[in-house]
């Protein structure tokens, strides 16, 4: 079918950014530094089909699968069944999704005799309003409200947000190393990834669109984010957020403090999803979401019928 299919490297993502603002997706995935930050783990592989979609192939523990096109709505169906008939004829294998936004899903509208299509309730993603994450005002957010200012009664005079920008590297990856050290071996699989992929964009962030900040306590790194931007959903995605759990209220800062310097406007905020750990579903549920970004398991039921 003429699919040449390649890793996603950091000079693909000015050419791949168009793409994803041409549909509604409030997910994390909206945003092309997902997969950049990700493809070693989901061994992500592209190609960009008729100048008009991203088409996607991924493998995880030996199991081909795609995601959603990256096209306009009304040419999803179209890129939807190549991929399927991909599948089908070169992988000789049925279709698979795992990760399906709920908008492109529900406009594709598929037949249930032939798709099966289940929602992934650990991978949701929890979606917040941006105002509020900046100003942590109201009832439900008193207690962040007090930790934030906690942080900064202790740490008067010594703090300082920074913008953070390639030069700033070595600062992170000094932090990530106690970060990680921190945690030690028993750890879910995928954190070596995280910080395999944190490295990338460090590395390559000239030729990303990547927002990044940092908290500095006595000139030390103790905190950091990146972040990108969905123009079309006017929505900050922060797809990592690390710091000192040593020192009270320093999440609660980065947090808003990350927000209001390099997401003054958004109106949502995408917080990614909890990965079905408790611990990370009670800290996301703290922050009163005030929705969530759906994703869905599309499973071709019979390999051939389309």
């Amino acid at each position: 079918m003429n699919l040449d299919f390649r890793p996603v490297g950091a000079k693909d993502i000015d050419t791949m950014a168009p793409y994803f603002s041409l549909r509604p997706n409030k997910t994390c995935d909206s945003a092309c530094l997902e997969s950049f930050l990700w493809q070693r783990y989901y061994n992500v592989r592209f190609t960009i089909c008729d100048e008009k979609a991203i088409l996607w192939l991924m493998s995880l523990n030996g199991e081909e699968y795609s995601a959603m096109p990256m096209c306009r709505e009304e040419e999803l169906p179209h890129y939807f069944y190549k991929m399927v008939r991909y599948f089908n004829e070169e992988l000789q294998k049925p279709f698979k999704i795992c990760l399906a936004d709920e908008e492109g899903t529900k406009y594709l509208n598929l037949d249930p005799e032939k798709y099966e299509v289940t929602e992934e309730e650990d991978s949701k993603d929890y979606l917040y309003d941006g105002e509020a994450m900046r100003k942590l005002s109201g009832k439900k957010l008193h207690k962040k409200k007090n930790h934030l200012n906690a942080f900064v009664k202790e740490f008067e005079g010594r703090y300082e947000y920074r913008k953070l920008c390639c030069s700033d590297r070595q600062d992170v990856w000094q932090f990530l190393d106690l970060w990680r050290e921190q945690k030690g071996e028993d750890v879910e699989e995928h954190l070596d990834y995280e910080v395999e992929g944190i490295h990338e964009i460090l590395k390559n962030c000239f030729n990303l669109n990547v927002r990044m900040g940092g908290i500095y306590i006595d000139g030390h790194m103790e905190a950091f984010s990146i972040g990108s931007y969905n123009s079309l959903e006017n929505m900050a995605i922060i797809h990592i957020e690390k710091a000192n759990p040593e020192i009270r209220g320093l999440y609660q800062f980065i947090n808003q403090q990350f927000l209001v310097h390099e997401f003054p406007d958004a109106v949502l905020v995408n917080r990614e999803d909890d990965m079905g750990l408790e611990g990370l579903r009670q800290a996301k549920m703290s922050y009163n979401p005030i929705g969530f970004a759906r994703k869905y398991k599309i499973v071709q039921k019979q390999m051939g019928v389309i």
